[in-house]
């Protein structure tokens, strides 16, 4: 099955789902090219972002998931770079 690279962006407004967010990215980490957190206290949301490489519907699921958490809002975007699993 053909992977594609995309970005996921999300923002947790509510703080009592960071940690079922962090549950759902370790459940898709081997998919996972990197992560960046930034806490911004002064607002009082955390700002995630992952680099992601995974079959089209991998990607779907992981942005489902989190977006169906409480308090929480997330977009993907996606590249046109598609590559062979097995590359």
């Amino acid at each position: 099955m053909a992977t594609r690279v995309a970005v996921i962006g999300i923002i947790i407004e509510d703080a009592e789902s960071a940690a079922e967010v962090n549950a759902v990215l370790h459940e898709y980490g081997q998919y996972i090219i990197g992560r960046m957190g930034i806490p911004y206290r002064e607002k009082n949301i955390n700002i995630i972002s992952i680099a992601i490489d995974a079959p089209q519907p991998i990607i779907s699921a992981l942005s489902g998931k989190i977006g169906g958490l409480k308090g929480v809002q997330v977009k993907t975007a996606y590249s046109n770079f598609e590559t062979d699993e097995e590359a």
